[in-house]
Formats: C-alpha cells, structure tokens, sequence
C-alpha cells in the first residue's frame, strides 16, 4: 500500500539524497527535511527545512505523515553537545511528534558504532551487547532504545539498521565486509515501509559481501535480500592500495578506527 507521505530528515545528505531520488514510489508525496539548503521541491515533494533540536518545528514537520526515513543528525563523531543535540534531543523530538500525529513506522538509522568494540570474528546478530566506539555510538544505542521504548509502550514500529559503510563503492579493504551499496539501501528502506508487520528489528546494514561477520537471519521476515557484493572491488583496492596492515583496528573491530578517536572535547 502506497503511503500519503514519506518523510525524509537528513535529505541533504549523501544516504538522504540519495533515497530522495529512488523512493518517491513509496508514497503520493514525499517530505524532505534538513538544516541545510534542499533546493526546489520536485513535483511530489514538500520541502521543509527543520533543525531536529527545535520540537516545536520537529512536531510540525511530522504532521500528515505516514512514515519517517530518518537519516538526519551528526553522522560521525562530534563534542557531545552536538550528538547530543542532534542524535538525542533531535530523536526524541521525533519520536514524540510521530507518537502526537499517529505516524507509526520509523526508518531509524542506527550505526555498527552503537557496538563497534565487537570483533569481526564473531557472528554477530541483533542480541549482541551493546559496546559504542564513540560518542557518537552512544547516541546510536540510545536510539535503538529509544525505538524499542516507542514500539512496547505506544506501538510505533521501527526498523533499528546498523549501517556499517553505505558508499557508492568501498574505500578501503575494511569496506569488504561493511560495505552496504546505495542499491542494497534502497531495497532495505523499500522492505520496511511495505512489509505488513514490521515489529521493532535490529539488523545490520550491510550487503551481500563474502566478507561477513553480520548474521540478520531474526529479521528473514522482512524479505530483504541484498545483492551487492564487495568482493567485486578487492582486486581494485589491491591494486590501489596495497594489502592492509592486518594489525590496524580495522580487522580487530567492527568499529574500526573509530575505537582509536579520541573524546572530541579533549582534543
């Protein structure tokens, strides 16, 4: 069933901007909202320009619609009263505006950072602890909460997606086993505003690699299959850079060099 309206936070970022191009299919108007300059609506959307602190403009932002893609807030790591701003305040804001105006399913995108001290060796599903590399994984993991709050107590579904390395190609050879394609995205976010029942699934964001640690087989029922495959890029970053150095944090932990930053405020 097509929704009335989709919106999309973060629209002008690279994941936002992207789906901005290839889910207008998913509802008769799609809403886009950032801090940032959109540009001109296009003849199906609503462009609304919206800081996520702000709950009063967040809870006019929600009204009318169906469901939220949500990539807006500090996508990397920040000084705290920005992540705190934008990934917690922002969040809850929301949050409390979908649970006000009734819009009831939630692309909340989460990030590996919320549990980047895991290794890669292990299997790793949505009951693994929760061990942030950052900052910015603490605000991840609040959210995943946050989400699962929303879901038992008002029933708002939300699919909590771990995104690991959503690029147009890999950049390194850490990327051949969290890579996530633009393509394999747009088949994600497509599966979680059509599926009858979405529920409240954490998974990984990650594609088809034969690379893998990330084991999403408890959300099987959502029917999400990638089809990108990293491995398709290994003989060009060979070639590029070189073989790896295998002692780099970059293959002892999901989070890669994340783990080494240091707190922002400090630096």
């Amino acid at each position: 069933m097509t929704m009335k309206r989709l919106l999309i936070t973060g629209a002008a970022g690279a994941l936002g901007s992207h789906c901005r191009q290839h889910v207008a299919h998913l509802a008769e108007t799609i809403r886009v909202s950032d801090r940032d300059n959109l540009g001109a609506a296009a003849i199906h959307e609503e462009v609304v320009q919206a800081d996520l602190a702000d709950g009063k403009a967040v809870m006019g932002l929600v009204a009318g619609c169906d469901g939220i893609l949500h990539f807006g807030g500090q996508a990397t790591e920040g000084p705290w009263s920005v992540v705190r701003n934008s990934n917690i305040e922002g969040l809850y804001n929301l949050y409390e505006a979908a649970r006000h105006h009734g819009c009831n399913r939630i692309f909340y995108a989460s990030s590996i950072h919320a549990v980047g001290y895991h290794p890669p060796t292990e299997n790793l599903d949505d009951k693994i602890d929760i061990l942030p590399d950052t900052l910015y994984g603490v605000s991840k993991a609040f959210g995943e909460a946050l989400a699962r709050f929303y879901h038992a107590k008002f029933g708002i579904e939300s699919a909590c997606v771990r995104i690991a390395s959503c690029q147009p190609q890999p950049q390194n050879h850490r990327m051949l086993a969290t890579w996530l394609s633009y393509d394999d995205l747009v088949r994600l976010v497509e599966r979680v505003f059509t599926v009858p029942v979405l529920g409240c699934p954490t998974l990984f964001g990650v594609s088809a690699n034969d690379r893998h640690w990330a084991d999403n087989s408890a959300a099987d029922y959502l029917g999400w299959k990638p089809q990108d495959n990293a491995e398709t890029h290994r003989h060009r970053l060979d070639k590029e850079q070189g073989q790896p150095d295998p002692s780099l944090p970059d293959f002892h932990f999901i989070g890669g060099p994340y783990v080494t930053m240091e707190i922002p405020d400090d630096v």
